[in-house]
């Protein structure tokens, strides 16, 4: 069996050193902000070269805290891609405010910049950049249409660790850049996790403070914020695991080198511009019949998942903000796409065992 993904492979190479760092913040009974998540904070910092990083909970909060952080008024418009994960969405909506779907690139997977100002009113406030499946989003086209319309500009980078354009890591074009450190991430911990790139000290400061009710200290608050801090297991974790990440990143970029090149060409597969670096958190391909095709691997002992199978406006929880638009070009990448495996404990040798059970399949099924 080719499972698509297995943790615990996957972090076999580090086993020993993640055990040795686990007994480390046992034996310091000290288990909240403490010195490892202020390490991790540096050592993330200093990966993005940036000043500044803060260890929060999660994904999901690192967004919520950017958002939070920017005060905006109620009922505040926000711009993401119709085609992101719904957790981007939950933020929006947690911090009272509106989200607006914009359409993303069929190819690429990520917003389309030239269908941006067509989404803006007076309401408008940010803009959500998601670097989807690890591909990064036009930033130089993003970035001029923030400062063209005073926007604050947000990057979800929870599937693009170390994801580039330009030679720059994503994260860092916009006021903030969001990380999850969820287990199955280029960098990933042992449990829920996440981390924010912020671009001055004293929003620095200030998300410093929202996640911790909203105060730093037990006794004073000066904001209304929550609680959402990077534990001192899961920032160990991360310390150890970044030294890492160019390697992780660079495994997978290999593997999808050889899909790439053994895939039937007539297969919709994954595109990036070639000024940018793509890390493939996801390998991606499209199939109008992908559910058969996802079936007939199963059954070869090659496991795949969807991501994502129900687009975010067809969810329940979000029927009123949605129900009368129509989104077609992200509906059509929902019904297509099929995630073949990729992570750092898969080898050489199972990417082309999984081509090669899709070209058979194609031959005999067509695309």
């Amino acid at each position: 069996m080719i499972y698509f993904e297995n943790l615990k492979n996957t972090n076999a190479p580090w086993f020993e050193e993640i055990k040795e760092a686990l007994i480390g913040v046992l034996d310091s009974g000290w288990f909240i902000l403490g010195e490892r998540c202020a390490q991790f904070e540096k050592e993330f910092a200093e990966y993005h070269e940036s000043r500044f990083a803060v260890g929060v909970g999660s994904g999901l909060d690192a967004l919520t805290l950017a958002l939070k952080c920017c005060e905006f008024p109620l009922d505040s418009e926000i711009l993401l891609p119709s085609n992101t994960h719904f957790s981007a969405i939950v933020a929006v909506l947690n911090c009272g405010l509106i989200p607006i779907l914009v359409e993303p690139e069929i190819r690429t997977y990520n917003i389309d910049p030239n269908l941006i100002e067509t989404r803006i009113t007076s309401k408008t406030k940010a803009l959500i950049a998601v670097h989807l499946y690890g591909n990064p989003c036009s930033m130089d086209q993003l970035v001029q249409l923030a400062l063209k319309h005073d926007l604050k500009l947000i990057e979800d980078c929870s599937q693009a660790h170390g994801a580039e354009l330009n030679g720059k890591k994503v994260g860092t074009f916009g006021d903030f850049g969001a990380f999850s450190f969820y287990p199955t991430k280029n960098l990933g911990a042992i449990g829920d996790a996440g981390g924010l790139v912020v671009k001055n000290e004293q929003d620095a400061k200030k998300i410093r403070e929202l996640r911790n009710y909203g105060g730093i200290d037990r006794n004073h608050i000066n904001f209304v914020g929550i609680n959402s801090r990077l534990d001192e297991i899961q920032a160990a974790v991360l310390s150890i695991k970044i030294q890492y990440l160019n390697q992780i990143n660079e495994h997978k970029r290999a593997l999808a080198e050889v899909y790439l090149k053994k895939l039937n060409s007539e297969l919709i597969l994954p595109v990036s511009s070639s000024k940018a670096t793509h890390v493939y958190h996801q390998f991606i391909i499209r199939s109008n019949q992908r559910d058969k095709m996802r079936a007939y691997l199963l059954e070869k002992g090659i496991k795949t998942e969807i991501h994502f199978e129900v687009p975010p406006f067809e969810q329940a929880a979000f029927q009123k903000f949605f129900n009368s638009e129509n989104y077609p070009v992200s509906r059509k990448i929902h019904k297509t796409v099929l995630s073949l495996p990729i992570s750092y404990s898969h080898s050489e040798a199972q990417v082309n065992e999984v081509s090669n059970c899709i070209n058979e399949f194609v031959e005999k099924n067509g695309l």
